[in-house]
């Protein structure tokens, strides 16, 4: 498995298929997606997994993180954040954090993340703030 780093406009048909499948490719853009760090694996030429990053002073957003739901539970994701957060730590991010969706905690708190603070919606969909302190 290799991960690249790849456009924010590369990102969108992985984002639309697995997070927003019922709303327009538009809706899965981000603002100030062409300032973000996007990364991406490729499996045969096709784009399986993707995460974008948004680096503001020592901390880092993970936001639009997603694999197609064939290539789930086969430890991409875990690469790709895995990943991520070296090269965030060699560019001397110290805290990285997300809103993760309810259902994905378990796999962010594998990778070391904790929740903080309460349960939060946007839309229909719960969330919890998942953070981690990054030692250099």
């Amino acid at each position: 498995m290799k991960i690249n780093q790849i456009s924010a406009e590369q990102t969108l048909p992985v984002r639309h298929q697995v997070l927003w499948p019922n709303e327009s490719v538009d809706f899965c853009r981000v603002p100030g997606d062409d300032d973000g760090l996007h990364y991406g694996v490729y499996e045969d030429d096709r784009l399986v997994c993707v995460a974008s990053v948004f680096v503001s002073g020592e901390q880092a957003r993970l936001r639009k993180f997603a694999t197609l739901p064939q290539c789930q539970g086969r430890g991409i994701g875990s690469a790709v954040i895995e990943f991520v957060l070296a090269d965030l730590k060699a560019k001397g991010v110290r805290f990285f954090w997300c809103d993760a969706r309810e259902s994905a905690g378990g796999f962010y708190r594998r990778l070391g993340m904790e929740s903080e603070g309460e349960r939060f919606y946007k839309g229909d969909v719960p969330y919890f703030k998942m953070a981690m302190a990054l030692t250099q």
